[in-house]
């Protein structure tokens, strides 16, 4: 792999370049400074790029930074491009889902082309510890909640079967909250690979189709990002409803009524508590 050693300002922006390229112009300036605050920022209303290189222990870390910073300079680019509008500045405060995505598509990058290097092979001792957290917590976990679900769903039964309100039991004998107790639920009806772990287990559980909740789970297991694989999922949707505008509607119509649903059971809750004041 190749790298650069004491990469100096013109060489970061030529590796950010390289990366991606950007038809607004930038600057990327090393501060010489040390901050135990941030690691660098992005000025969006003058396109630059700080750094603080005392920070750094290894170019790497620079790397990451640069590249961090770069992906807000784009998403500012996508702004001015979406708005064509130059008094509409971005706020590169705000790190959204989507820039998230962007970020770590950029670092994919920066790492195919030999400019980071994100290797656990080269510590014997940190591919040991990674291989333990995967086997026995992530999958460990995931395959728990899995289980979890079954008896959560057996529970649903068999309160029907005692008359009890399931409602109730869930928030005051296990005393889940009720948005946790549905994605366990959820993961326990749907195939799902526990080695993905239990918060994106519920990503996958949440696509209605089977064949899009296959390539939702191939895309996690391929090693994208959560924010990444969340996006790609987003504009998805979005491409979608554009081309069929009845089915965004009904999705629409489809949520509303599950809202309504959801108020309404929880009024009668509130109602029941109270009369029984």
């Amino acid at each position: 792999m190749c790298y650069y050693n004491l990469m100096d300002n013109e060489k970061i922006k030529e590796m950010l370049l390289d990366i991606a390229p950007t038809n607004l112009e930038f600057t990327v300036t090393q501060t010489g400074k040390e901050s135990k605050r941030v690691n660098g920022f992005y000025m969006p209303d003058t396109h630059e790029i700080f750094l603080h290189n005392k920070n750094f222990e290894n170019d790497n870390e620079l790397v990451y930074t640069a590249v961090h910073e770069y992906t807000h300079h784009l998403c500012s680019e996508d702004l001015l491009n979406d708005t064509g509008n130059p008094n509409h500045v971005y706020n590169a405060k705000v790190h959204s889902q989507a820039f998230w995505a962007k970020f770590n598509t950029l670092i994919k990058l920066a790492e195919e082309k030999g400019y980071y290097k994100l290797s656990i092979d080269d510590n014997p001792e940190l591919k040991e510890l990674t291989e333990k957290i995967r086997t026995e917590y992530v999958e460990a976990n995931g395959r728990l909640m899995q289980e979890f679900g079954k008896l959560l769903i057996q529970a649903h039964k068999l309160c029907k079967q005692s008359g009890i309100r399931y409602e109730d039991y869930i928030d005051r004998v296990l005393q889940l909250p009720r948005a946790t107790e549905r994605d366990i639920r959820k993961v326990a009806t749907v195939d799902v690979n526990p080695a993905i772990g239990f918060e994106n287990m519920k990503v996958v559980a949440s696509v209605k189709k089977s064949d899009d909740r296959a390539k939702v789970e191939q895309d996690f297991m391929q090693g994208n990002s959560p924010a990444g694989v969340r996006e790609m999922m987003k504009q998805k949707a979005q491409e979608s409803a554009k081309a069929d505008p009845r089915s965004k509607l009904e999705k629409e119509k489809n949520r509303l009524e599950k809202t309504i649903a959801q108020l309404s059971q929880r009024l009668e809750y509130v109602e029941e508590a109270i009369a029984n004041l």
